[in-house]
């Protein structure tokens, strides 16, 4: 039963870290970012785990793999949920904001999750266990991709030259609602998160 919680939980890190990839180009558009402002998603969410590593060790250490555990996905819960108010309030740094609580409750899980894998049974095969559990993690990584294709950026996108011709109004209209269609499928993993 653990290995398959844990194997699941493996799947939904991978799956979340995917994502990304479709963050980027989608707030670039929304918020009108140049390259290195649209790279801060990649750079906000890997450089939690540069530096929330530690704290998340130090947390792992009080609390014991299980409850990290929880802690782990009740941060990223929180991080997911995150996206709800950022989209509402068509802000790229609350959106970073969110991405980096996100990266945080991951951070935890993977301090947490691997070292619990490895104990779960005999350690001759604590290699295999954790090879299985990382298999469902690359899977997550080629199914975020669809996903998150199907439902973030399926909306039909204007180009630069049709959002020129909107009046003002009409382009912040546009680029909210753009913004929005994050809500639902972020909002959705925090509760499998949560």
């Amino acid at each position: 039963m653990a290995m398959g919680v844990l194997t699941s939980i493996f799947f939904m890190w991978g799956f979340l870290t995917c994502l990304n990839d479709i963050l980027i180009p989608h707030l670039k558009a929304v918020f009108q970012l140049n390259y290195a402002e649209a790279m801060l998603v990649q750079f906000t969410f890997f450089g939690a785990y540069f530096l929330m590593s530690l704290p998340a060790g130090r947390l792992v250490a009080h609390l014991g793999y299980k409850k990290g555990i929880v802690a782990g996905l009740a941060i990223a819960g929180v991080g997911a949920a995150g996206f709800w108010p950022a989209a509402a309030m068509h802000s790229y740094d609350a959106f970073l904001g969110a991405l980096f609580v996100l990266a945080t409750g991951i951070t935890v899980l993977q301090v947490a999750a691997n070292a619990y894998v490895a104990l779960l049974g005999p350690e001759k095969t604590s290699s295999s266990r954790l090879t299985l559990a990382q298999a469902l993690n690359s899977l997550g990584t080629f199914l975020a991709p669809k996903f998150g294709g199907l439902l973030i950026l399926s909306a039909a996108v204007l180009s630069a030259e049709q959002i020129g011709k909107l009046s003002p109004a009409e382009q912040l209209a546009y680029r909210a609602q753009e913004a929005q269609t994050v809500q639902g499928p972020y909002l959705g993993l925090a509760v499998v998160l949560f």
